[in-house]
């Protein structure tokens, strides 16, 4: 079972998951860890008037993509189980 946890951890650190806010204005690429990897933001966003909605929107996309990385996840870790739910947290 180690075993194979470490192999999913592996398979998840190749995935890529993208999580996006203001209507894909801003987009975030991450690992199926949850670790950023890439930020693209649309010119129009990027007013140097409006550096906070610029900042909000950034941790918009980052916690969508987390959220979708997570989801990852606990889905190939409920592939390793069988479905079996078990009682505490992934350990990334």
């Amino acid at each position: 079972m180690q075993g194979k946890l470490q192999e999913l951890q592996d398979q998840l650190q190749h995935q890529s998951v993208t999580g996006s806010a203001g209507g894909g204005m801003v987009t975030v690429e991450a690992d199926g860890k949850g670790q950023v990897r890439r930020v693209k933001l649309d010119p129009s966003v990027v007013s140097p008037t409006d550096v906070e909605m610029l900042e909000d929107l950034i941790v918009v996309a980052v916690a969508d993509a987390q959220k979708k990385a997570a989801e990852l996840a606990q889905a190939e870790m409920g592939k390793l189980t069988g479905g079996l739910a078990l009682p505490f947290k992934m350990p990334f």
